[in-house]
């Protein structure tokens, strides 16, 4: 590897993921929630059993939540500071994948598979977003990628440190979202051994010290978590690992084809070259290096398209793979006599500046006629300049992209591509806080200013993750439950952290001050009760925060 290369990148994509990223708030419920439980973690100092408004929250291992409370703790509570990991990981991916693919494959392989993958507006895109799905995603490409190159090398110390690599990548994995960490990437390297038969490969494989470090690694958490909580096990394996697969008890479920629409414009600008990088794998048993990245990509395509839980970000882990796979044909493309390098990089190129000046004029249309698209009026106005920006850009890109192939410049023709689906991803940056819904966070830091710590502060028959973190203190919940698990959390239920309305009316009218933030559509009937006297302090686009007293 070169060390200038890796310096590139790392200036180029770090500029690119750091960009803005702490331009908005955090966005319910996803990166409220996994900024406040870190938060709870600093403030408590139970670091074994994560609390989300200080009920017991199973769902999820701790391992982020560990890296997002030390992130809060050296670079305090703020927008960048709590995505800052998150950025960092996404990087990390991108160094990973140019070292394993220049180590395996060539330079220029390399440097092809980083630039595409850092490029990629959905991997680019979720750089900015605070989630365990890129986190999870990094942490299984590592393993899979430790365990490519470990088959590949001789016994040796080299193999066994590289083995061991893969044990430990998965247990954080595990640690991360569970055991798609080590199911996952076990079945893709037994799916590749199987087809393309690669099982002589596998010896030695160093099993009882790799097991032995994965355990160390995965097994205390897991032990000290069930000791402290008798029903954290049977909700986090059966109902999160188990029933989220195979029922709906999640609610989340969507068709077979549910992440064809994720994929395919999320691969842009390089979906079109994914057709000529998935002809030239050729057979599995002639080039099983490749089919490796292959069977991976097709692997965890299908085992979340068949998933009765489907959310957007699940289908990261593919990305990786197929940015390989693209990285490695675009260098062999580029080594190619004319005029058949501009054949075979004719679709890319076309699909490209195609896709690229259709959402051009997408976006303009969007901003002009915001009801077809589901945007309210106030979002369209406030994206009219991001969108005539974007529209800039991805025209000039297609142009410049176009001439450069014809002209037979193809270099540079696939460095504009990268740059156009960079400038996207910045643009989108800048104009993040008008595209996702708006939060509390007004609210909150509102009710941080006035609340005294004797006073109640409830969320009404809703549950806000950023009014939590924004304003530094747990909240009651009227007539909602959620994703909070009271059953789980017999202190939970002994606060009294949970009333219905009929309770929590009479003790309005008590000698307690209360703040109550919700919805206007969930106030609305409340507000409008001749009898119920309130004060409204402040509201939002959709959110009202009332008290009792003046």
């Amino acid at each position: 590897m070169s060390g200038k290369i890796c310096v590139g990148l790392t200036l180029v994509f770090g500029a690119l993921y750091f960009f803005a990223l702490g331009r908005a708030p955090l966005a319910n419920p996803d990166e409220g929630r996994y900024a406040e439980i870190p938060q709870a973690m600093l403030v408590t100092h139970h670091w074994v059993t994560p609390r989300l408004d200080g009920i017991d929250y199973f769902e999820k291992p701790p391992l982020m939540f560990w890296v997002e409370a030390v992130a809060q703790k050296v670079f305090g509570r703020s927008e960048r500071a709590v995505r800052a990991p998150v950025a960092v990981l996404a990087l990390l991916g991108v160094l990973m994948t140019y070292g394993v693919v220049a180590r395996r494959f060539g330079q220029a392989e390399g440097v092809a598979a980083a630039v595409v993958l850092g490029s990629s507006s959905f991997y680019a895109a979720f750089s900015h977003i605070l989630s365990l799905d890129l986190a999870v995603a990094i942490l299984i490409s590592a393993t899979l990628f430790a365990f490519f190159l470990a088959v590949h090398e001789p016994p040796g110390p080299r193999r066994r440190r590289l083995f061991y690599a893969m044990y430990a990548c998965a247990a954080l994995a595990t640690l991360t979202k569970g055991l798609i960490g080590v199911l996952l990437t076990g079945a893709v390297m037994l799916l590749w051994l199987a087809v393309c038969g690669q099982w002589k490969r596998l010896r030695p494989l160093h099993l009882p010290s790799g097991l032995l470090l994965f355990f160390a690694l995965a097994l205390p958490w897991h032990i000290l978590i069930a000791l402290h909580n008798p029903t954290w096990a049977r909700f986090y394996f059966v109902h999160e690992q188990w029933l989220r697969f195979f029922t709906h008890v999640h609610h989340r479920a969507g068709p077979p084809y549910y992440f064809l629409p994720e994929v395919l414009p999320g691969f842009f600008p390089w979906l079109g070259c994914l057709f000529g990088a998935l002809a030239a794998a050729g057979r599995p048993r002639a080039r099983p290096d490749r089919w490796f990245f292959v069977l991976w990509a097709a692997f965890i395509f299908l085992f979340f398209s068949a998933s009765q839980s489907k959310l957007p970000g699940y289908i990261l882990p593919v990305f990786p793979p197929l940015a390989v796979l693209i990285g490695i044909w675009l260098a062999e493309v580029w080594r190619r006599p004319e005029p058949d390098g501009r054949r075979r990089t004719g679709v890319g190129v076309g699909c490209f500046v195609g896709l690229a000046w259709l959402l051009a004029a997408a976006v303009l249309v969007a901003v002009r006629h915001p009801v077809r698209f589901r945007l309210a009026d106030w979002q369209a106005a406030a994206l009219r300049p991001a969108a005539t920006g974007l529209a800039l850009i991805l025209a000039a890109g297609g142009a410049i992209a176009a001439v450069s192939w014809l002209r037979r410049e193809l270099r540079f023709a696939f460095v504009i591509m990268a740059l156009t689906g960079g400038l996207m991803v910045a643009d989108l940056a800048l104009a993040m806080p008008y595209l996702i819904k708006p939060g509390t966070k007004p609210l909150a830091l509102l009710t941080a200013k006035l609340a005294r710590p004797q006073d109640a502060v409830v969320c009404y028959r809703d549950y806000f993750p950023d009014f939590t973190f924004y304003a530094r203190r747990t909240a009651g919940l009227v007539d909602y439950v959620g994703e909070l698990e009271p059953y789980n959390d017999p202190r939970g239920r002994a606060r009294a952290q949970f009333i219905d309305d009929i309770t929590f009316r009479m003790l309005w009218n008590g000698p307690r001050r209360f703040f109550v933030v919700g919805s206007k559509k969930n106030l609305r009937d409340l507000l409008s009760e001749p009898g119920f006297h309130y004060k409204l302090l402040a509201e939002t686009r959709d959110d009202y925060l009332i008290s009792n007293r003046p």
